[in-house]
This record gives C-alpha cells, structure tokens and sequence, in this order.
C-alpha cells in the first residue's frame, strides 16, 4: 500500500537524516513525529515500525523508560536504495 510505503520512507529518511545508526538511538514515540496528523493517528504507523524490525532495518534496544530505535549498519545499502526509489 502506497501510504505504508511513504511512512516507511519518512521513518528511514528522519534516521538517516539525524545519523541514528547502531549505538546512538531514539524512543519509537518519536519515530511518527513530523508526519501530518492524519497519517499520524493511524495504526499503520505502528504496524510499519513492527515491519522495519522484523526485517531488521531497525534494530531495538528495551530500557527502563521505553523502546529504543537505531538504524541497522549492516543493511545501509538496502536502507539507502529504499529511501532512494520514492
């Protein structure tokens, strides 16, 4: 669905922008921030931010106050060529 892959873009596009690679990393309540409203209240969010961690372009990391984000520097190529294509 084309509205999935344009928040996928923006979720992709927003790490790279703020270099979030490996070590340095975000909470996932941030990830939707900057998206219009309409996008942002959606479920589909959620369910993309899943999708990106179950194919490993996001990598997690639990702490005491939340679900922490970093892209994967083993898939910067595939990141790079997604975020490229739209």
């Amino acid at each position: 669905m084309q509205i999935e892959e344009d928040i996928k873009r923006f979720i992709l596009r927003k790490l790279v922008r703020h270099r979030m690679w490996m070590h340095k990393h975000t909470s996932i309540h941030n990830l939707p921030k900057g998206l219009p409203d309409y996008l942002r209240s959606r479920k589909e969010v959620r369910k993309v931010i899943d999708e990106l961690l179950r194919k490993g372009l996001l990598l997690s990391k639990p702490t005491s106050y939340g679900l922490e984000v970093s892209l994967n520097i083993n898939k910067k190529k595939e990141i790079e060529e997604f975020i490229e294509k739209g």
